[in-house]
């Protein structure tokens, strides 16, 4: 296949089809290489733990972890990048004649560099399992196990669902954290049923 009809068909992808996803189904992320399901973990504070409270903790997800091949990590950052605001801010200063507008430049970098400090510590654990295809109708009950795994490891979790997922994913490839619902397809949102 040539290089040029290898470009026009990648330009009729999909977005799924280009980052290997082939749906997601209610409580998981169906892709070529298998179907991912996804816990959420809330994080645990660990700077006002003693150094044994802190071993305890690590010893709990090693025997979450070695119990269970099919369990994969991610971490993210739940925030928003404020690099090229801040930039821009920065060269719209410079530039500015006006001293009443500069002070009000500034303020508002200033103001961007407290929001970033707060949010730096937005961070989400997920525990990730790959589901074999030849879990069939085991699926459910294999999920609840791992589930049940964890709490009773003392981990706080909770299984993620598809409106989680797309969260995730929004995060994950555009550090996008302020969409409240994302939609199914581009643009659905300013569909009119009924005309």
């Amino acid at each position: 296949m040539s290089r040029k009809k290898k470009n026009d068909e990648r330009q009729r992808q999909s977005t799924r089809q280009l980052i290997g996803i082939d749906g997601i189904s209610e409580y998981s992320l169906l892709t070529g290489h298998g179907e991912l399901v996804f816990f959420s973990i809330r994080p645990t504070n660990i700077s006002v733990l003693s150094d044994s409270s802190v071993a305890a903790r690590i010893y709990a997800l090693m025997t979450v972890l070695k119990g269970m091949a099919e369990i994969e990590m991610l971490c993210i950052n739940s925030r928003e990048n404020f690099e090229d605001n801040k930039t821009y801010l920065k060269a719209r200063t410079e530039a500015e004649n006006l001293p009443a507008v500069r002070k009000l430049l500034e303020l508002d970098a200033v103001s961007l560099d407290r929001l970033q400090v707060q949010m730096a510590t937005a961070r989400e654990f997920l525990i990730i399992v790959r589901l074999r295809k030849d879990k069939g109708s085991d699926a459910q009950s294999y999920l609840m196990t791992i589930e049940k795994s964890l709490k009773d490891q003392g981990f706080t979790v909770r299984r993620c669902g598809s409106e989680d997922i797309k969260r995730l994913l929004g995060v994950y490839y555009e550090q996008n954290v302020t969409t409240e619902k994302y939609e199914e397809n581009d643009g659905d949102r300013w569909i009119i049923l009924g005309e």
